[in-house]
């Protein structure tokens, strides 16, 4: 006998596709599927003709033409007379470098105000939450302007560092001094901070595209080495934890394995700091961090924090309240339940909305161009979209070089989120 679940036996008709369950997503699907890419050719075709119609082709020869501008911040050695590419490359460090202090300093803050924000002093609270509120609704484009405004304005131009025979006879101290053991100057065209320098450098292989730093590839080499080989001590001490109860000391042995490496390779190198000075009208020797640079990364440090803030907030406060009770009846002080109970266990509701932050403050910092910093924004959709006249090309291309930053940045976010996620058993 037939039973009511039993499938038809009749053969396939096309009004199947339509009014049967089992095949209706799918037609759906490719009539999407069909309608998008006509989309997508339909595009295509008229951008061709209206470039065509413009006397222009679609292609990025003009990356590898003379640039002809000089960009003031630069972590990659670069001329006018390099290519535009080479200048591509520029931006694109500059801009990665803001996002990088950027995020680590947001987080620093943020994750502090977050936690002050519901501290039981009512002053302190209270001052958080204006901090919060301040900066969360005044548009960061004015925080940039403010910031690099302030840093122009009120610091002193490198004459007022000077000290001339006149001054040292009567016995008076110049307008203005270095700080931190005469070692930095912040004047009104920069901050000018010691260099540092190796005597016995590895020296540097040119890729035709970039050049390679050797000495700076063999220190992070280093620095990853003694990191890991520190985790794997971490994780024995653990598992002799978990196996004998007894947890072995390990401390020296992390400060050991953390910086004895490291400062051999210094020594063998010859580090020394090449210490700025004042000759003729401005400094020289060591590093100039442009005030742009500056005002970009406290600006957008200052601005991501309040956000931060909040979501650390959210997160403290989504943990039962239970957690820091118990924590309390084993006689845990507060700061310790907050970093050994709380944080831990807030970290898995802090980190997604965390990712966003980070995806923000990366593309924000296309706003540098307000304050004349030469990042992706200022040089390939800038300088090099203006002399080329390639708008379709630069605008692409960087908007593929941001989409690829902000998926590597959620990659890795999402590894380290799964990473904190509780395992089930």
């Amino acid at each position: 006998m037939a039973m009511a679940t039993d499938v038809p036996k009749n053969g396939f008709r096309l009004s199947m596709l339509v009014y049967d369950t089992r095949y209706r997503s799918y037609t759906i699907q490719l009539v999407v599927l069909v309608l998008f890419a006509m989309a997508v050719a339909w595009l295509l075709n008229n951008t061709v003709q209206n470039l065509e119609a413009r006397g222009k082709e679609f292609n990025f020869g003009f990356l590898w033409q003379r640039a002809g501008y000089d960009i003031g911040q630069q972590l990659i050695p670069y001329n006018n007379d390099d290519n535009h590419f080479r200048a591509l490359l520029v931006g694109l460090a500059n801009t990665l470098v803001v996002a990088f202090w950027g995020c680590i300093f947001a987080t620093v803050l943020g994750v502090i105000i977050g936690v002050l924000r519901l501290s039981k002093n009512w002053l302190v609270g209270r001052l958080m939450t204006v901090y919060v509120e301040i900066f969360r609704n005044v548009p960061l484009l004015l925080w940039i302007l403010l910031t690099y405004v302030i840093l122009s304005e009120i610091t002193p131009a490198p004459n007022a560092f000077r000290l001339t025979d006149e001054m040292i006879a009567a016995g008076t101290a110049p307008a203005a001094e270095m700080m931190f053991f005469d070692s930095v100057a912040v004047t009104n065209r920069g901050t000018n901070i010691p260099a540092p320098l190796f005597e016995r450098g590895l020296g540097s292989v040119d890729l035709g595209f970039m050049t390679l730093n050797l000495t700076f590839l063999a220190i992070v080499a280093v620095i990853a080495g003694s990191v890991y080989v520190n985790r794997r001590i971490l994780a024995s001490a653990r598992a002799t934890q978990e196996a004998t109860g007894d947890r072995p000391v390990t401390w020296w042995k992390s400060i050991l394995v953390l910086f004895a490496p490291v400062l051999l390779l210094f020594v063998m190198l010859g580090f020394h700091l090449e210490v700025p000075t004042l000759k003729g009208f401005n400094f020289s020797g060591g590093i100039l961090v442009a005030h742009p640079f500056t005002a970009m990364v406290i600006a957008l440090s200052l601005y991501t924090a309040a956000f931060i803030a909040e979501i650390v907030r959210a997160g403290i406060q989504a943990i039962s309240r239970g957690q820091s009770e118990a924590a309390f009846a084993l006689g845990l002080r507060p700061g310790r339940t907050m970093n050994l109970i709380i944080l831990p266990q807030a970290l898995r509701v802090i980190i997604p909305p965390l990712i966003s932050q980070y995806l923000n403050l990366t593309k924000n910092t296309s706003l540098g161009i307000a304050v004349s910093y030469l990042d992706l924004r200022g040089t390939l959709g800038g300088i090099t979209l203006n002399q080329t006249g390639r708008e379709l090309e630069c605008m692409l291309l960087m908007m593929l070089i941001y989409l690829s930053i902000s998926l590597s940045i959620s990659a890795l976010m999402n590894m380290y989120n799964n990473s904190v996620q509780l395992k089930a058993r």
